[in-house]
């Protein structure tokens, strides 16, 4: 925070405690319970009275200030002053994140050592993996890992980079980035976007446009093969997608594929490498690997 700002924060706070201190003061009576003075009005033989507020309410209000001006001496809270305590919010996660490194460590060494397809059959090791993979994976992939528009389903046996216990933590601990050019004017144009389309639905068995998907069909070889292979079954090594299964991470209406070839994309799966350990990368890893696949 700069010096300007910190300090317009301490006159703000400052001028907040000087008003309550005056209200009390300014509203002080010499006199605290009992009978009021009437203030004159009077109905169905009630009348109004200015009672002045008991001495214990009083008492509590300056103790409240007291305890306002001890904590803002004590912990951050006046621009730029630390507090004499030295608190800060990003110690405390750390104090909190080493206890728990020291009370839950062994038992994630544990796990870590034993290779993922062994680990399938223990329920302590997927249900942790699974509450790591709600806490850092589901806000992309789903509470249910199935994914959505642009996100990956987790749980079929449809995988852009590779389904092995290995890839699956590589991908988790250096992330993924997908890219595919754009192609509208390389194709062709609108037409050739349109033509190249029906010969993408072609691949999986839809319904199509014969005639058009022929005519694209020497530009796939020629444009997208050397991605999605000569019959568009993908390359896990790229990351690029197989357009036979019917699976579509981006959308599989037509207006979603020609928006796919016309274009481009460039998807990012962050890394998790500074915010998960190798310890517990390894458990979501059996997480999603358990997903798919079943105790041999």
């Amino acid at each position: 925070m700069s010096t300007s700002w910190s300090i317009y924060v301490i006159a703000l706070v400052a001028a907040n405690i000087i008003g309550c201190v005056w209200l009390l003061v300014a509203n002080r009576k010499s006199k605290t319970g009992g009978e009021g003075e009437s203030v004159g009005h009077e109905f169905d033989g009630i009348e109004e009275l200015n009672t002045p507020m008991p001495g214990w309410w009083i008492w509590m209000f300056w103790i409240t200030i007291a305890f306002a001006i001890a904590y803002l001496l004590a912990f951050p809270g006046l621009g730029n002053y630390a507090g004499f305590l030295g608190w800060t919010s990003i110690q405390q996660y750390e104090t909190e994140i080493a206890s728990a490194d020291a009370q839950y460590g062994p038992l994630f060494a544990g796990f870590y050592a034993t290779p993922v397809p062994d680990l399938l059959g223990d329920d302590q090791a997927i249900e942790i993996g699974s509450r790591l993979f709600a806490n850092n994976c589901a806000i992309c992939h789903g509470s249910d890992a199935r994914g959505g528009r642009h996100y990956p389903n987790l749980t079929d046996d449809d995988w852009l980079y590779g389904g092995t216990p290995e890839i699956i933590v590589q991908t988790v601990t250096d992330g993924r980035n997908g890219v595919m050019p754009p192609l509208g004017a390389a194709i062709g144009g609108e037409q050739g976007v349109r033509e190249m389309a029906q010969h993408v639905l072609s691949l999986s068995g839809r319904k199509h446009d014969a005639a058009m998907a022929a005519v694209a069909a020497p530009k796939f070889q020629t444009l997208c093969a050397v991605c999605h292979g000569p019959t568009g079954t993908g390359n896990q090594a790229m990351g690029a997608p197989n357009l036979t299964d019917d699976i579509w991470l981006h959308g599989g209406r037509v207006e979603h594929i020609e928006e796919q070839i016309t274009l481009g994309r460039n998807n990012q799966m962050p890394a998790h490498r500074d915010i998960l350990t190798p310890e517990k990368i390894h458990l979501v890893a059996l997480y999603v690997y358990s997903l798919s696949n079943s105790k041999q």
